[in-house]
């Protein structure tokens, strides 16, 4: 069996996710489309807006044949641990051969081209990169301005947020040694974080803004039918607003500076400012600046909530992990098991599957379990870890 993996949030489900499993189906010439997902917090350090298990199975009734869960340690980090806590799980199978994501832009060559001068950094670059940083600049900004001396059509890719995130694949690829191919799928519709509502293809940002403020029917043609049903239970993120501010001021500095990302004092500057602003959406927009964006701002925040710090981060990359399932298309639960049960790591799925696990990925699974228990709490649901659901 030859597996197309696809990296997501889905956060909520939407018209360009379905697209882009379409043509990975379409374009890859694999057997399946395996989706490794976050779990109930993501990347940009929010709330997600469905709870795991319910986005898992949108995805399986768009195409997908089977999604597993991209642990918390990964799932709240910048785009470099992001893709490279996926990719690591996709390479545990042997039958991982492409990988599928959005993007602004279809050349192949170019992101490995890109992705070769970041690992190399060439004489130069990290000169420039460090002098880019110290003008205030943030580290996504530096490298570009850096990569631009290099190869300026690399530079180019990466002033989006898909593409950036493709390099950062298409890197892990390459450090992992792995021999699976990339397949960049140009996007339809919005930009990543576009805020505006389109006809049929919005971006999850904005289609996330309109169901929270209670506008779900303005975004009924960008979502499939059995998406817009789940998202009339939509999760509030007002309470865990407020937890997150509550972690901010309980945490030490000492203990925050031990979160991926927050360097250059960037403690300091959340401890005091969290004193005098109790509004969290108040709060990020006080705290953000050209260098330090909000979405790490958020990833700081989250990964305190969770009780995740640099150096579990650091040892999960180094060790054997876990794959937890989280949903299979019904038909094909037996092949998928067992192209599963062929990974170099432990599939979670009897009490027995947790004896596998090496002290690292014990630790990374309680980071799992309490991230669902905090959902539960935040989203009034009461239901944490559920059964595989077969679609």
């Amino acid at each position: 069996m030859k597996i197309c993996g696809i990296i997501c949030e889905y956060n909520p489900f939407h018209n360009g996710h379905a697209f882009l499993i379409e043509q990975a189906k379409k374009k890859s010439d694999c057997d399946a489309i395996v989706c490794v997902m976050s779990g109930n917090f993501t990347q940009r350090g929010e709330l997600a807006i469905l709870d795991k298990y319910t986005r898992a199975e949108h995805a399986i009734r768009a195409g997908a044949d089977a999604v597993i869960e991209l642990p918390a340690v990964y799932a709240v980090a910048p785009a470099e641990i992001f893709a490279s806590g996926a990719i690591k799980l996709l390479n545990s199978l042997p039958d991982f051969e492409k990988l599928a994501f959005g993007s602004e832009s279809g050349d192949e060559n170019l992101f490995r081209s890109a992705a070769d001068i970041l690992l190399r950094e060439p004489k130069g670059f990290k000169q420039r990169l460090y002098a880019q940083l110290r003008t205030g600049k943030s580290l996504t900004r530096a490298k570009f301005e850096s990569l631009e001396a290099v190869g300026k059509d690399e530079a180019a890719l990466i002033q989006s947020p898909n593409n950036i995130l493709g390099v950062e694949y298409q890197k892990a690829l390459l450090r992992m040694q792995s021999q699976a191919e990339i397949l960049p799928v140009l996007r339809e519709g919005a930009a990543h974080s576009d805020t505006k509502l389109y006809r049929n293809f919005s971006s999850a940002s904005a289609i996330r803004s309109a169901v929270r403020n209670g506008k779900i029917k303005t975004v009924k043609k960008n979502i499939p039918v059995y998406v817009e049903s789940d998202l009339r239970n939509a999760v509030s993120d007002v309470f865990y607003k407020k937890i997150a501010l509550y972690s901010a001021l309980a945490t030490p500095a000492e203990q925050l500076k031990k979160i991926v990302d927050c360097t250059e004092g960037l403690e300091n500057r959340i401890k005091s400012l969290v004193k005098t602003n109790p509004d969290y959406d108040i709060f990020i927009q006080k705290a953000t600046t050209k260098r330090y964006i909000s979405s790490r701002i958020q990833r700081i925040l989250a990964a305190a909530v969770i009780g995740i710090d640099e150096e579990t981060v650091r040892k999960s990359l180094r060790a054997p992990l876990y794959l937890r399932i989280l949903a299979v298309k019904k038909e094909r639960a037996d092949e998928m098991l067992r192209c599963f049960n062929r990974s170099a790591y432990p599939v979670l799925a009897r009490r027995s599957d947790y004896l596998k696990l090496t002290k690292t990925a014990e630790t990374v699974n309680e980071k799992d379990m309490f991230a669902s228990e905090l959902f539960a709490l935040f989203s009034g649901q009461g239901t944490c870890e559920q059964h595989i659901r077969l679609i």
